[in-house]
């Protein structure tokens, strides 16, 4: 049974999925702000979701950058 995402998780989870990482590098820094928390959650957020759903988020670095794709 798959792990159930916090609502930080989640909320990061489905921002991803609504903007566009593929093209525009990710910013963790941007992240922690829009959602007033520290850069490390962010980071563990991220590093949460690529293990609790793996099928539906990518994270890559292209031309120097962090990206990240999610469906």
């Amino acid at each position: 049974m798959a792990e159930a995402l916090t609502e930080l998780e989640a909320r990061i989870f489905e921002w991803i999925r609504q903007s566009d990482f593929e093209t525009v590098p990710w910013s963790t820094a941007k992240a922690a702000r829009s959602f007033k928390v520290k850069q490390d959650e962010v980071y563990e957020a991220v590093a949460e979701l690529t293990r609790k759903v793996p099928d539906r988020i990518q994270v890559f670095y292209k031309d120097g950058s962090v990206h990240i794709a999610a469906e």
